[in-house]
Parts: C-alpha cells; structure tokens; sequence
C-alpha cells in the first residue's frame, strides 16, 4: 500500500532552526512546534484513520520556489519534524530504524507551487532487510 501526504510551503531549514535554538532553547522548540503543527493538521486532512504496521519506504520530494537553500539544510529538519509528526498523529508506530529502515529525497524548483510530497510505502519484511538500491530495484520490478 502506498500513501501520500502533501504539505503546502516549506517548513524551516537547519540554519533557522538552529539560530533560534542558539538564540533561546524555548524559541528553538516553538520552531519545532509551528512545524510540527503545520504537518499535523495536513496529516489530519489527508491521512485520517491511517495506522500504518508495517516497515515502510518513505520518499520526500521538496518543491522549493527557488535554489537558495541548500539540499541539506532543506532536508535536515524536515526529515525529523514529519516524522516526529507521523509517529504524534499514530500514521507510524515509531520512527525508528525498525519501522522506517529506509528514506531517500529529491529537492526541485517550483516557483508557483513550493511544497514537500511524502510517498510512504509500506514494505514486506524481506524488502525491509534489502539495501536501498534493490529495494527500489524490486518496488520498480514489483
């Protein structure tokens, strides 16, 4: 089963994040909390009622309006905040190596439509012991 989650804009990188951990701990986690929230309430439009069980592939397409920010900066924080926000909203058990042993991104210019697109697959428990090469491999085969 394969599902998708779509959140509009962008979220804050690791540059920002991290000045406003430097500036106030508390600011740092408002931060995380706006983020969070953000995804959240996408999560609650689009992913009602989903308990995912199984190990999963999680691919992040990020759309951004322009190449200011660099691919690493992009994906560092929200890698982490969507998916502290799958496993807040129960669409994951856990977001640890167990249940997503594997994730892999792309970072493309939109200029009129800048978001981030979430492709979760669920995976057997043969595919979740692959390498990402031939799990992809095999999905693509599949």
């Amino acid at each position: 089963m394969e599902y998708l989650l779509e959140i509009p804009g962008r979220l804050d990188g690791l540059n920002s994040y991290t000045a406003a951990n430097r500036t106030n701990p508390r600011k740092g986690g408002k931060v995380k909390h706006d983020n969070e929230n953000k995804i959240i309430w996408c999560i609650r439009q689009q992913l009602n009622g989903v308990h995912i069980e199984k190990p999963v592939l999680i691919y992040y397409h990020f759309y951004e309006k322009d190449n200011r920010r660099d691919g690493d900066n992009i994906l560092s924080c929200a890698t982490k905040f969507i998916q502290d926000s799958l496993t807040k909203t129960h669409v994951l058990q856990e977001d640890n190596r167990k249940c997503i042993p594997h994730f892999y991104h792309d970072v493309s210019v939109d200029k009129e439509n800048p978001r981030i697109e979430v492709t979760i697959t669920e995976l057997t428990p043969e595919q979740s012991k692959m390498t990402l090469k031939d799990l992809l491999k095999d999905l693509e085969t599949g």
